[in-house]
């Protein structure tokens, strides 16, 4: 039973610094302050940020959960 906690935090923590980086930035820096305009006028493509959003939500509930296990199993 540990083993399997311990795989799926390892999993889970690679999967989650994978969601993070591939997020993109709220704001660039300057760019990001430029383009911001142009997004309210056109749209944002929120297709993959939502995506990304869940999937970091998903796994953080995981990583969570498991290492919450691993600690209990533990004692």
């Amino acid at each position: 039973m540990a083993i399997a906690l311990v795989i799926l935090l390892i999993i889970s923590s690679i999967g989650l610094i994978a969601a993070v980086l591939l997020q993109s930035g709220r704001s660039a820096g300057l760019s990001g302050a430029i383009s911001g305009a142009g997004e309210a006028v056109f749209g944002k493509k929120k297709g993959m940020d939502e995506l990304f959003a869940k999937l970091t939500a998903g796994l953080a509930a995981v990583f969570l959960l498991s290492s919450l296990g691993l600690a209990m199993i533990g004692r």
